[in-house]
């Protein structure tokens, strides 16, 4: 028969001869119409890199994944890759090394950083050429391997190793995986990016020794990865990036079970748009990471209104009662009610959410003073810490802006809009400040006056003195670049204002809303504005 002349099965995985960065699919095996010989159809990885979608001259032979994803291939055109002690041994014994395979002796982090490790270095690892036991890490990335091999072979070959990074290989199968495993009872970090695995799982023993697995890019659902809860029972950490996961699914009840000691879980990248998928994961126990930056989330709400038992019976169990860090950077949220939502959860105290349009002053979205002063158990956002000052600053100058503002005298509707207002203003001992009368003559104008310190520091504008002056509180933005030009002489220079922050917080906090006035800002007596030039 054609296919086995060629050597080859559906479904293998297979690469390029010569490029195993170019890895594919086996989908056809036999003749095609108009050519001689046996011929392999291979469905490439990144939808791209062939010819066709498979079919050719109007005949269909394979449904390929992408229009031009698909191509023939002689069966001496493609490798069936290598096995994992032979890939070891290349990587760790040649006297040479190439520039890119120097490249490549390193494991990558989870989150795809770069990161150097003991004994994988080119020196490290000449120095160890004899002594494979020694070997705590290492990577063969992108080397086609397609098998474990001997378990022996490879148990033999690297009895301590820690850390493998096998990204952009052949492995599909998990009968594979698990025997890799169990044939190295000391590795705890098993990296599997870039290597397309089945859906299907087969019978494993408890594998106790894995830690963190990283399933990135591996064409994984939910579906399998909530069979990988009874061979990874004792994981700390999953990753599971650019899956396009967006749906979690529960064979069982309404939330996720198993997985009892993962603490960190990484969704990043995977399409999700309804929090209410992330409900799912509750009462996940020792959960204290979730990652979910670069999807399309749009509302966040804490799920108040589930039972206070966990899905097992356990008694006084909160969702998300470990959570300490949720990143939520890279999405559409755009409503404050998500913001103040956060403030429910009750471990919470690292929080992204850099990039979303609530977050993105340009966007309509808040200033960070802001969101500070929003998320009063915070510590770490969007990457930066949280001080004392930075936080008291922040909330004054929210409480500021509050008041300036005043959508309503109603407490119940400020309430609703600031649920934190009340308890801002007790905590800072700030009293409403409302005049008794809307027909206050002159002479009570100089209550209203906030003194502000303008600093110029534009290369073309010289060296100035610092200024301080007293001005309403209703100011503009686009008034006090006027009142700079004058102030300082500076007719030609077109200018660009910024709030200098208080000591602890990030870069200054650049003014472009032109109608915006000092109390909507939450500028308040004693700030400094810097006066600077465009360009």
């Amino acid at each position: 028969m054609a296919a086995a002349g060629a050597g080859f099965r559906l479904g293998q995985r297979v690469h390029a001869a010569g490029d195993p960065r170019r890895a594919g699919t086996v989908r056809y095996l036999g003749p095609v119409d108009g050519h001689a010989g046996d011929w392999v159809g291979v469905d490439w990885d990144g939808g791209a890199g062939g010819r066709h979608d498979g079919s050719l001259a109007g005949r269909r032979y394979f449904a390929a994944a992408g229009e031009r994803s698909a191509s023939f291939a002689r069966p001496a055109a493609l490798s069936p890759g290598i096995a994992l002690p032979d890939a070891i041994r290349l990587r760790y014994r040649v006297d040479d090394f190439t520039k890119e395979e120097q490249d490549e002796m390193y494991v990558f982090s989870t989150s795809q950083k770069r990161v150097s490790v003991e004994l994988v270095g080119t020196n490290k690892v000449r120095e160890k050429l004899k002594n494979f036991d020694e070997l705590l890490c290492a990577s063969v990335s992108f080397m086609g391997v397609s098998s474990t091999g001997s378990p022996e072979e490879l148990q033999g070959l690297v009895p301590n190793l820690r850390q493998l990074d096998l990204t952009g290989n052949l492995f599909s199968k998990w009968k594979d995986i698990f025997s890799l495993c169990q044939a190295l009872p000391s590795l705890e970090v098993l990296d599997l990016t870039n290597n397309r695995m089945e859906n299907d799982v087969a019978e494993s023993t408890l594998l106790k020794n894995i830690r963190v697995l990283v399933l990135n890019n591996c064409g994984v659902t939910w579906e399998l990865v909530g069979k990988l809860k009874v061979p990874f029972a004792c994981l700390k950490e999953l990753h599971l990036i650019w899956n396009n996961m967006n749906i979690i699914t529960i064979p069982v009840g309404k939330f996720v079970q198993g997985f009892n000691t993962v603490r960190l879980l990484n969704l990043e990248d995977n399409h999700i748009v309804s929090w209410d998928e992330m409900v799912k994961l509750s009462y996940l126990r020792s959960l204290e990471q979730l990652h979910l930056n670069k999807n399309k989330i749009k509302h966040v709400r804490y799920p108040s209104n589930l039972p206070s038992s966990g899905p097992l019976g356990d008694v006084s169990v909160l969702p998300f009662e470990k959570l300490q860090v949720l990143l939520l950077g890279s999405n559409e949220i755009e409503d404050f009610l998500s913001v103040d939502s956060l403030n429910l959860f009750p471990s919470l105290m690292d929080v992204r959410i850099s990039d979303n349009p609530i977050a993105d002053p340009a966007k309509g979205g808040a200033p960070r003073f802001v969101l500070v002063a929003r998320l009063g158990n915070v510590k770490i956002l969007n990457g930066s810490e949280v001080s004392a000052r930075e936080r008291r600053e922040a909330e004054i100058r929210y409480i500021r802006l509050v008041m300036g503002k005043a959508e309503s005298d109603d407490p119940e509707v400020i309430k609703q809009l600031h649920p934190r207002f009340a308890e801002l203003k007790a905590l800072h001992g700030i009293e409403d400040e409302k005049p008794t009368s809307r027909t206050l003559g002159p002479q009570k104008m100089s209550s209203g006056l906030i003194g502000i310190t303008f600093k110029c520091v534009g290369p073309s504008m010289g060296e100035k003195q610092p200024l301080t002056k007293k001005l309403p509180s209703t100011t503009t933005v686009g008034k006090l670049k006027s009142l700079c030009e004058s102030f300082f002489k500076l007719k030609e220079i077109k200018l660009r204002l910024f709030l200098e922050e208080e000591q602890g917080c990030p870069l200054p906090q650049l003014l472009d809303e032109e109608t915006a006035s000092l109390m909507e800002l939450g500028i308040g007596a004693g700030a400094t504005i810097i006066v600077d030039e465009e360009n």
